[in-house]
């Protein structure tokens, strides 16, 4: 048996794996050297910083120097903030956890809650809303009544935002509410059993002459069915035109006005989006749509996909806007969920109306316009007084006749 060759093969193995390893070595070496080097170049000579040396020297800065108390989770959260501010652009912005859960809800139209909508005045919450066949209607709260306690937590200026957050906490379904209410005057204690919330997107009635009329005040998950609900109780009672009213509507979800819009217009597309990258895409309505005389009431907040309605309905000769010039949002943003339940609203594309115009910045000019008097107070507003319904009842009239 030849061991001497054995033995210088197998030391031959281990000069190579020595070598290796000391290359290896060497090379990593170096590469620190390397990168001390450049970091100190550009830290000391060019004076300047990789961006996490200098997020952890402003946060070492603060954290020593600072006057006042402050909390460490609010430097991060700014951070993230001012990232997406930076963009200047006021439709994107960074949500934290919680900001991302309001938002997630409002968008879908649906909550956990009594049914009521609320406003903080001074120390106290005072209910503007109850919404129909709702825990608090059930319970007996009334619009006008003051929120005094949420069960035996008293409303101050202070904390009021906690006791919102109280009334919506899915964890306890049981909640006692206190209200004052002043026609009374007296506290009245109410036990309510919180449920699912549809929030009230839509609202019609019958106008003379069977004119139906439809309210959308914004465009969420909720909304086409609350649109259909109304549409076919409208026509079920011998609806002969449709006045659709979109004044002071901020926009929503782009799938679920396509959806409407689709109901109301002919074959054709309804809008197309495109992205940084030159890709359109186009969003159809098919051949089935209204074919009775229809006006769109819109003013100068009317926005977003209120304007892909309105922009649907004038460019392809489906009806009639009446009112004023619209907002002018011309662009989509798409909602991005990150890891840590925080997210982020992102401005992603431009879209367009069907003859080809993105009236980001611009607006739609109506058919009709028709302007309320300067020193008009709004909180008066009736149907025998409104000016615009009243434009738009006229323009109905004479398509009919």
């Amino acid at each position: 048996m030849d061991t001497s060759r054995e033995e210088n093969c197998a030391k031959k193995n281990s000069s190579y794996k020595k070598g290796v390893l000391s290359g290896i070595l060497i090379s990593l070496i170096f590469f620190l050297i390397f990168n001390l080097c450049t970091n100190l170049y550009y830290r000391f000579i060019k004076k300047e910083m990789s961006t996490n040396y200098k997020i952890s020297k402003i946060i070492k800065t603060i954290d020593k120097n600072y006057a006042n108390e402050y909390k460490p989770e609010m430097l991060e959260e700014g951070i993230y903030s001012g990232i997406v501010a930076s963009l200047n652009d006021k439709y994107s912005y960074y949500m934290t956890e919680e900001q991302f859960k309001d938002f997630m809800d409002s968008t879908n139209g649906t909550y956990v809650g009594i049914g009521v909508i609320i406003r903080a005045v001074e120390n106290e919450l005072r209910v503007l809303y109850v919404f129909e066949d709702s825990p608090a209607q059930a319970g007996g709260i009334k619009a006008g009544d003051f929120i005094k306690a949420v069960d035996s937590v008293s409303v101050t200026a202070d904390n009021y935002n906690e006791i919102i957050k109280k009334i919506k906490d899915e964890k306890n379904m049981h909640t006692t509410i206190t209200v004052y209410r002043e026609s009374e005057n007296k506290e009245i204690e109410i036990k309510i059993d919180k449920n699912k919330i549809d929030v009230p997107t839509v609202s019609h009635k019958m106008l003379e002459d069977n004119i139906g009329y439809i309210m959308i005040s914004k465009f969420e998950a909720v909304t086409a069915k609350q649109f259909d609900n109304a549409f076919n109780s409208l026509t079920n009672d011998g609806m002969k035109a449709l006045i659709i009213d979109l004044r002071d509507n901020p926009g929503g979800l782009l799938n679920v006005v396509t959806e409407i819009t689709d109901k109301l217009v002919p074959k054709g597309y309804i809008t197309y989006t495109e992205d940084k990258n030159g890709e359109k895409k186009y969003l159809y309505s098919d051949e089935d749509c209204f074919s009775k005389p229809l006006v769109i009431l819109v003013n100068e907040n009317s926005a977003s996909a209120s304007e892909v309605l309105s922009g649907a309905v004038k460019d392809m000769g489906a009806g009639k806007l009446v009112g004023t010039k619209t907002f002018g949002k011309g662009v989509v943003q798409t909602i991005f969920k990150l890891g840590d339940g925080s997210g982020m609203k992102l401005t992603v594309a431009k879209y367009y109306t069907p003859s080809g115009v993105c009236i980001d910045g611009i607006g739609i000019e109506p058919d009709y316009k028709v302007e309320f008097d300067k020193d008009f107070d709004f909180k008066n507003l009736t149907e025998e007084n409104d000016v615009q319904l009243k434009k738009g009842i006229e323009v109905i009239k004479g398509m009919l006749s």
